[in-house]
C-alpha cells in the first residue's frame, strides 16, 4: 500500500506562487506516474497534471499550460507542483495521486491518493 502526503497549499494573491509537494512512501517510487487532480466545491474532479515514473514526460491540462509544472525526485520520493501566476479559478483542493507505470489523465486510473491539501486564491 502506498501513502501519499501533500503539502504546501494555502492563501495566496492572485498572480502569486505556491508549491505544493507530494512525498511517497511504502511502495517503489519510481516504478509510478505521479499525477496532480483538484477538486473546486460543486465541481468534478480534474486532472491538472502528470509525469512519467522517471520523469522524463509530462503533460498538462491546457488551462494550467505555461504556469505550472510539474517535477519529482525519485531518490527522495517527492513530487512537487510549481504553480504560477495563480487565478482566483484555480482555487481548489489539490491532490496527488500514484498509477503503476503509465500516466493517464483519467483519475479513475490512479490507484493509489493524498488526503488533498487546499489552495485558495484571492485578494
Amino acid at each position: 500500500q502506498a501513502q501519499l502526503v501533500e503539502s504546501g497549499g494555502g492563501l495566496v494573491q492572485p498572480g502569486g506562487s505556491l508549491r505544493l509537494s507530494c512525498a511517497a512512501s511504502g511502495r517503489t517510487f519510481s516504478n509510478y506516474a505521479m499525477g496532480w487532480f483538484r477538486q473546486a466545491p460543486g465541481k468534478e474532479r480534474e486532472f491538472v497534471t502528470a509525469i512519467s515514473p522517471s520523469g522524463g514526460s509530462t503533460n498538462y491540462a491546457d488551462f494550467v499550460k505555461g504556469r505550472f509544472a510539474i517535477s519529482r525526485d525519485n531518490a527522495k520520493n517527492t513530487v512537487w507542483l510549481q504553480m504560477n501566476s495563480l487565478k482566483p479559478d484555480d482555487t481548489a483542493v489539490y491532490y496527488c495521486a500514484a498509477r503503476a507505470f503509465l500516466s493517464t489523465t483519467n483519475a479513475h486510473d490512479y490507484q493509489y491518493w493524498g488526503q488533498g491539501t487546499q489552495v485558495t486564491v484571492s485578494s
